[in-house]
Order: C-alpha cells, then sequence, then structure tokens
C-alpha cells in the first residue's frame, strides 16, 4: 500500500494557500489543485493520512464538474497531468489522480448548503427549534428522515472553527437578492441530478456543500464537488430513518473520535491501523459506485 501523501512542496510554483486538506498553487493566470491524504475531524487535522483519499476526493469532483456543467460553468480546466505545464512534468506521478489546473475565480465565502434529509447539525437544530435555518420544517420528524423537498441552509466560511448558518436573508444582505437566488437555484438543481444518479447507484446524498465563485463576471461552481468529504453519503440498501447511518463519509472517524472520548481539542488522535483501513475501503467503494470505474491502486 502507498504512504499517504500529507504535504506536497512543488519548488517551480509558489504555494497559495495549503488547506485541510488541499494544497493549492498558484499558476499566474491559474491554479493547481492538489488533493492530499490528509483527513480532518473537528477542525482538527488528524497526523495520520488515509492513503489514496485525495485520489478519491479529486476524481469524484472531475466526475461531478463533467457531470453537472449542463446546469453551471465550472472552474475546471484539465486534469490530465500530460496538459500541465511543463514545469510542473517532473511531479507527474506525484499529481496524476489527484491534481487538477483550474480558474482563477473570485470566491464567494458562502457554504451553499443542500439538505435531503435532516442529519447532523440540521438535526440538532431542529430539536431545539423546530427549524433549521430559518426555515420551519414538519413536526415529527425523526433523525434522518427525508425533507418533503430539499432545503437551502447556508452558512457564513469561518476563519476558524465551524462555519456560521445563516438565513437566506442573512446571505441576501451580504451579496444581494438576486445572487442570492442564483446560488440557491443552481446549489438545489446541483442537490437534486446528482441525488438521482447516486441513488441509482445505490448510495443516499443526504446533504451536501457547493461553493461559488465569479469569473469574467459569472458565476461558475468552484473548490470540490459532491464528495465524501463535503456530503453525506448513505448506503440505500441499510438506511432506516430514525437513527444515525451507515456511511461512506468521515462521519465513520467522528464516530470513533468521540466513542474514544476525545475532547475535540487540538492535537488530534492517531487512528489504529484497522480504522484507516476501513476508511480507504469506504472512500474507495464510493468513488467504485458513483462513477463505475475502479480506481487501480
Amino acid at each position: 500500500m502507498e504512504k499517504a501523501v500529507l504535504k506536497t512542496d512543488l519548488k517551480e510554483v509558489r504555494l497559495l494557500f495549503r488547506g485541510k486538506v488541499r494544497d493549492i498553487y498558484d499558476l499566474n493566470d491559474k491554479l493547481l489543485i492538489v488533493a492530499t491524504d490528509r483527513i480532518s475531524a473537528f477542525d482538527s487535522v488528524l497526523p495520520c493520512g488515509i492513503p489514496y483519499k485525495g485520489k478519491v476526493l479529486n476524481l469524484i469532483s472531475v466526475y461531478w464538474f463533467n457531470f453537472t456543467r449542463d446546469i453551471i460553468k465550472n472552474h475546471l480546466i484539465t486534469s490530465d497531468v500530460s496538459k500541465f505545464p511543463d514545469k510542473l512534468r517532473e511531479h507527474s506521478e506525484l499529481l496524476k489522480d489527484r491534481s487538477m489546473l483550474v480558474k482563477k475565480a473570485e470566491r464567494i465565502d458562502i457554504e451553499c448548503v443542500v439538505r435531503g434529509y435532516i442529519a447532523g447539525s440540521a438535526w440538532e437544530e431542529y430539536k431545539r427549534k423546530g427549524s433549521v435555518c430559518g426555515i420551519s420544517l414538519p413536526e415529527g420528524l425523526s433523525e434522518s428522515e427525508r425533507l418533503p423537498e430539499p432545503i437551502f441552509t447556508p452558512a457564513i466560511k469561518a476563519k476558524t472553527g465551524h462555519d456560521v448558518n445563516v438565513t437566506e436573508e442573512k446571505v441576501a444582505e451580504l451579496v444581494g437578492e438576486d445572487l442570492k437566488d442564483e446560488l440557491k437555484e443552481k446549489s438545489i438543481a446541483i442537490y437534486e441530478k446528482a441525488f438521482k444518479k447516486a441513488e441509482s447507484k445505490g448510495i443516499i446524498i443526504a446533504d451536501s456543500k457547493f461553493e461559488f465563485g465569479m469569473y469574467d463576471d459569472e458565476l461558475i461552481l468552484i473548490d470540490e464537488l459532491l464528495t465524501p468529504d463535503s456530503s453525506r453519503f448513505w448506503s440505500l440498501e441499510d438506511y432506516q430513518p430514525g437513527m444515525p447511518q451507515k456511511s461512506f463519509d468521515k462521519q465513520f472517524i467522528r464516530d470513533y473520535l468521540v466513542d474514544i472520548g476525545w475532547n475535540k481539542e487540538p492535537p488530534a488522535p492517531s487512528l489504529p491501523d484497522h480504522i484507516v483501513q476501513k476508511t480507504i475501503q469506504k472512500y474507495l467503494e464510493a468513488y467504485e459506485r458513483i462513477t463505475g470505474r475502479i480506481l487501480f491502486i
């Protein structure tokens, strides 16, 4: 098994930003995004990585970017390393399957979350208020239950800590009513199309978050798309409302960390080998089910 890629060091290009998972390089008129095998939970990056995870995240994003082009343009230029600038060629082995060249868009700092089922923070808020992000929901919903229709529950990106859920009215104050409406419309359309596709493969996309930017005065889709890191993927076969669900995403790791009593404060603990192996299997199965392709590792 290959060693997890926790950090990249491409001296020929300028590192613009190192996030929890991705390393982003500035190529002047475009960006290079490299998905590492780092994994985070409760806003902390774990000291161990999940081998192949970055490849899964990158390849799933590429798949969905191509699948949703009829709804909205996106920032993907190419994920084919043979088409990357010459100065990156010596890193082809590292970059293959885990990187993409993208347009340099101006990011809109709104997390555009669409929920088709009630889970996670939405479930906690619903239990307290009977609503989510100012949206009133029917009484008597149970955990993981499907909502009557998908809802748009935006959040403001935070520099540290958890993002903050906000109402549509707050988003309109920040970006204007017209852009808010477009963000909502595109987010729900992407979710609904992807939901039908994933459901046909035995996966429920319970919720997902999308990011957008402006490029040449036009709204486009950016960042990652419908990955196990940005979405809740559940098994359709095992789905049963009223309880937490079996997932293909990193909720499995969150559950483990809760079970061992970690206080969710840095530094995060390492994961035992059997948890790493099971996580690899979950990410690979999600990729293979959704795309119909096998990632040869």
